[in-house]
């Protein structure tokens, strides 16, 4: 599929992303082997690094895993652009500012549960990579096992400057405004209720498509993001493969100073190149980023008794060595009925051998009446007991149960197989909610005998 050329990005102000961002045109299906070019005839056929690409553009390859994993596994994707990475000025150290990796090892787990308000607004001419701010994470990025919360701020589009993340792929979660994100591959518009996977390695830049914007980020280090196995549930449900939306080409030829960043084994690594590195003109393969809607989801959920559990609401997971423990799942609460019988309808009291952090998009979410808004998130370490609030339990005790619809609220969860440790920013943060606890207090004696 045809793409377009853009040779004043990262330069339009916000109407002008906005009309770019909406009349974006897209690949269907995740995981697909998609090919896309944006100047007809772009793409060699027959094979990959012909002895002259055409149009004179270089052929380069971009590997998310390694040669010979299992072909069921393999990322990759070939890129044809006007000049080669390789052709880049050395790197040096950067400010990594609020932005943390694994190994955590700042300060130690905590078994305790923990919650915050939204990060607080931004500093005047705040950008997203500018704005990422570290909650916590497990794991060690250098060993690719793991993952990292981020959560992020901004008031202002990245100019002029791009970004890649070599430690791992990045599941941005919108939350207020809208992004456009100029990609290596093309354009990607992601508005709140959406979520935008990058690549591993791959480079983007953010715009922003209103005043300001914030929202959430799972860094992954560990095996790529991929769609849950189905088991009995069939051969459809849950997220639909053919509702992930991959960017058509759209390279940038502009020359003039561009601030690349790229962030290598925990810290940050700026170069000053003489281009910009977005300037891809074709490209074909798997090892791609995508936008996908959460409205779309296709909900699972019990017509008969009891609340399932939330490992039916998984959109993506990052599998681990042990089948079925999840490095990093994600999990998203969308609209739904309840329609159980004799049943505790919310989310029951619960410990778990998972860690779960959980964030707020939209509305409010079932299991807590109040406390948890968008923008905030909270924290239920690996055995942590937690559940509804006092208010919650005694609301849904007593309810009539007549079929209820949930269609207020969007919440999602980052579920772990390792703890997570937070951040020293995190645990004294002003916006960190000191008596989250009390949620839980009034819940009375009711036992008889």
């Amino acid at each position: 599929m045809s793409g377009h050329h853009a040779d004043n990005a990262g330069r339009a102000d916000t109407g002008d992303a906005r009309k770019i961002a909406e009349g974006l045109a897209y690949l269907s299906g995740f995981g697909n082997e998609h090919s896309s070019e944006a100047v007809p005839g772009a793409l060699p056929h027959g094979r990959n690094s012909p002895q002259r690409a055409p149009l004179g553009l270089y052929a380069e390859q971009l590997s998310g895993s390694a040669f010979t994993e299992p072909r069921a596994h393999n990322r990759r994707s070939w890129l044809y652009r006007i000049r080669p990475s390789a052709a880049h000025p050395q790197f040096t150290r950067a400010d990594n500012g609020a932005l943390r990796t694994a190994p955590f090892t700042e300060s130690v787990p905590d078994p305790n549960r923990l919650r915050w308000n939204p990060l607080p607004d931004p500093a005047p001419g705040t950008d997203f990579l500018a704005g990422l701010w570290t909650l916590g994470g497990n794991g060690d990025a250098t060993q690719r096992t793991g993952m990292g919360i981020h959560l992020y701020h901004a008031n202002s589009s990245m100019r002029d400057r791009v970004f890649s993340d070599a430690d791992g792929e990045l599941l941005i979660v919108p939350e207020r405004g809208g992004l456009l994100l100029r990609t290596e591959f093309g354009l990607l518009h992601a508005e709140p209720g959406e979520v935008a996977l990058i690549p591993r390695g791959v480079r983007f830049r953010v715009e922003l498509l209103d005043e300001t914007a914030r929202g959430y980020v799972c860094e992954n280090y560990g095996a790529p993001f991929q769609l849950p196995d189905l088991g009995p549930i069939g051969a459809n449900g849950l997220a639909n493969a053919r509702d992930f939306r991959a960017p058509v080409a759209a390279y940038e030829d502009v020359e003039g100073p561009v601030e690349v960043v790229n962030k290598f084994c925990g810290n940050l690594w700026r170069a000053t190149y003489d281009h910009s590195p977005l300037d891809v003109v074709a490209w074909h393969g798997n090892h791609v980023p995508y936008v996908y809607d959460l409205h779309r989801f296709n909900v699972i959920g019990s017509i008969s008794y009891d609340h399932p559990d939330p490992s039916i609401f998984t959109v993506l997971t990052s599998p681990s060595d042990t089948p079925g423990l999840a490095g990093v799942d994600f999990v998203v609460f969308a609209p739904r009925w309840l329609v159980g019988e004799d049943t505790f309808r919310p989310p029951y009291f619960h410990r778990n051998v998972m860690s779960e952090y959980m964030g707020l998009i939209e509305g409010a979410y079932d299991a807590k009446a109040e406390g948890f808004v968008p923008g905030g998130g909270s924290l239920h370490n690996m055995m942590s007991a937690h559940g509804p609030d006092r208010e919650t339990f005694e609301k849904a005790s007593a309810a009539e149960l007549k079929p209820q619809k949930i269609d207020d609220g969007l919440a999602f969860m980052f579920e772990t197989r390792w703890p997570v440790t937070a951040t020293e920013q995190a645990a004294g943060a002003s916006h960190l909610q000191r008596g989250y606890d009390d949620v839980w207090q009034g819940l009375e004696r009711h036992f008889r005998n």
